[in-house]
């Protein structure tokens, strides 16, 4: 699936809420400096969506605010034993 991302780096409270309109506001703790915030947010979709974080991938924005996140769903990839 992809999201579309409004990043609020510094925040005191992190989190991730989604809008009427479909989109979705993440605040995170780490400042807007070398990716940190990124891998920031990076961590809390892959947290709130509960896959990994080599799943979640920043496909554009990323030097922006407004980002469009692809989040891969796990699928039936689970060991049977």
């Amino acid at each position: 699936m992809v999201l579309l991302i409004k990043v609020k780096p510094n925040s005191k409270q992190p989190g991730l809420e989604q809008m009427k309109d479909g989109s979705w506001v993440a605040k995170v703790a780490a400042p807007p400096v070398d990716g940190k915030a990124n891998e920031a947010l990076i961590r809390l979709v892959a947290d709130h969506f509960g896959v990994s974080k080599s799943r979640v991938s920043i496909q554009a924005g990323a030097s922006s605010r407004l980002k469009r996140v692809l989040v891969e769903e796990s699928g039936s990839e689970e060991k049977t034993r």
